[in-house]
């Protein structure tokens, strides 16, 4: 099993901490970089020297949204699988999500298991290639 590098967009401090947290400890992730607004992240994102495996991205930011962060990164090899990790994650916006370019829509209240067994299942695959 290999571990995966994540950046994470999320406006809430507190959330972004526990998140950070519950990830390293709990499955094969090592988080190398975090922003609250989509301009940090995209400076980040589309920076040619960084790479990402996983980007978990909330779609409500300090400024911006998530949804223009997925459709700014849609041909980006530099960022691995998309996630978005949302407190709306209705029909509607799982369907949106996945057309902007995601891999998987997790709701905050109730998937965090979710995205804990799908960020190990991601490491177990690109540990066997």
């Amino acid at each position: 099993m290999s571990e995966l590098s994540c950046y994470i967009l999320e406006d809430s401090a507190v959330i972004r901490e526990n998140l950070i947290a519950t990830l390293e400890e709990m499955s094969p992730v090592r988080v190398i970089g975090s922003a609250e607004d989509q301009k940090t992240a995209l400076h980040w994102l589309q920076n040619s020297e960084n790479h990402c495996d996983v980007l978990i991205a909330d779609i409500f930011l300090k400024s911006g949204s998530g949804l223009e962060v997925l459709k700014a990164v849609q041909n980006l090899q530099s960022v691995g699988k998309r996630v978005v990790l949302t407190n709306y994650a209705t029909v509607d916006i799982r369907r949106r999500c996945l057309e902007l370019g995601a891999d998987k829509v997790f709701d905050k209240s109730g998937e965090i298991e979710g995205l804990i067994n799908y960020c190990t299942e991601l490491a177990n695959e690109n540990g066997s290639h």
